[in-house]
Formats: C-alpha cells, sequence, structure tokens
C-alpha cells in the first residue's frame, strides 16, 4: 500500500503536571465523529503510547485530532468510552504493534434513541444494519422503498471519518414502522411469498470498511 502513511490521520495528547510534561502522537487509521465528540478511533503504536492514550480516554481527556487534509479538531469520547487493545505481528519488526480502538457510548449503544452510525453507505448494507439495531420485522427487498423515505426526507447526515466514510441516519423504531406500514397498506411492499424465515446476505468485515 504505498503511500498509506497519506491516508492517516495523528492524534496527540498533552498532559501537564508540576513536574513533567508528556506529549503523545499515535497514528490513526480509522475515525468517526461529529465535530468535538469523537465515536471511534482507532490508533496504533508501542506499548506504553497505546496504554496513555487507553488511560487517558478513561479520564475523558481532550485530544488533538489531524486530519491527513490538516485540518485539525480538538475531540472527546466522552464519559463511559469502552476501549479495546489487541497487537499486530509484522514480519519485519521484533516486537508486535500494539493496536487501540476507543469507542464512544453513543457508538456502543448504536441505534438507540433514533441514531444510528454506519461506517459508510450502502442501501442493502445500511437496511441490514437498521433491521438488526432497530428490531424491525423487515424483508430484504424493501431496503430501496424504506431508504428512498429516508434519504428523501434528508435524515442521512455525513459525518466526520478518517479510513471510512461514516454517516449518521436519523431514524426511530417507530418511524420506521410506520413507513413500513403504509409502504404495505399501499402495495409498494410486499410480504415475502413464502413463509418461512427470511435469509439476509451476508457482508464480510472487509465489505463495511472502505477506504476513503
Amino acid at each position: 500500500m504505498q503511500n498509506a502513511h497519506l491516508r492517516l490521520g495523528l492524534l496527540e495528547y498533552h498532559r501537564m503536571t508540576e513536574k513533567t510534561s508528556t506529549r503523545i502522537r499515535l497514528r490513526v487509521d480509522r475515525y468517526v465523529g461529529e465535530d468535538e465528540q469523537a465515536h471511534l478511533v482507532s490508533v496504533f503504536g508501542n506499548d506504553s503510547d497505546v496504554g496513555a492514550i487507553t488511560a487517558a480516554v478513561h479520564e475523558k481527556a481532550t485530544f488533538t485530532l489531524t486530519f491527513p487534509d490538516g485540518e485539525v479538531k480538538e475531540i472527546s469520547l466522552g464519559e463511559h468510552a469502552s476501549c479495546y487493545k489487541g497487537a499486530v505481528s509484522l514480519s519485519d519488526r521484533k516486537h508486535p504493534v500494539r493496536h487501540l480502538v476507543a469507542v464512544s457510548e453513543a457508538l456502543y449503544t448504536n441505534g438507540g434513541v433514533g441514531r444510528t452510525i454506519l461506517l459508510q453507505y450502502q442501501r442493502d448494507q445500511a437496511w441490514a444494519t437498521l433491521v438488526s439495531f432497530l428490531g424491525l420485522p423487515a424483508d430484504p427487498t424493501w431496503a430501496d422503498h424504506i431508504l428512498g423515505i429516508v434519504e428523501g426526507k434528508k435524515r442521512i447526515e455525513e459525518i466526520d471519518g478518517i479510513g471510512c466514510q461514516p454517516v449518521l441516519i436519523s431514524a426511530t423504531t417507530e418511524e420506521m414502522l410506520e413507513w413500513i406500514g403504509h409502504g404495505l397498506r399501499s402495495q409498494k411492499l410486499a410480504f415475502p411469498d413464502s413463509n418461512s424465515p427470511i435469509r439476509w446476505p451476508r457482508y464480510s468485515t472487509d465489505s463495511l470498511i472502505v477506504q476513503a
């Protein structure tokens, strides 16, 4: 992947005490956020730096995020953020690279209060996610009709992203059920022909994470 560094962001954390001043900088390969509210931050680095950033997330610290295009924002994951750590082994490195994914409470409870965040927007994948998160009784073939309504009502908003093209869909379960009911009554939607389990397409992780 030539010039991959040009697609990475930079996360900086500066902490000052009476005796010391610490500045940590880690590369960001994935980010999702709304203005100063970060929802997902994926960074990698050495053991000590990743550990320090993890502690700072739990302390509700503010970070400086530089996007690949040079834009700079002050961000925070807020209260009750979750952190997931792992390691990536590389053939040319003696020690593995440490990896951290930090997730906001809003993303952890994705789909709650009528807000669903997606890493990208494609109708079929978005519809499968909404049906799952909102607990909708639905069919895969209804995607175009219902999401056409969502798009027409301008309920899909692009939000900040690095390494993905995230969107926020604002729609409650009650609204979705109303649109489904109207579609069935108007015969723009139809129930499946057979009374059997509905089979949804399978999506790989790679298909859900696109490069911006």
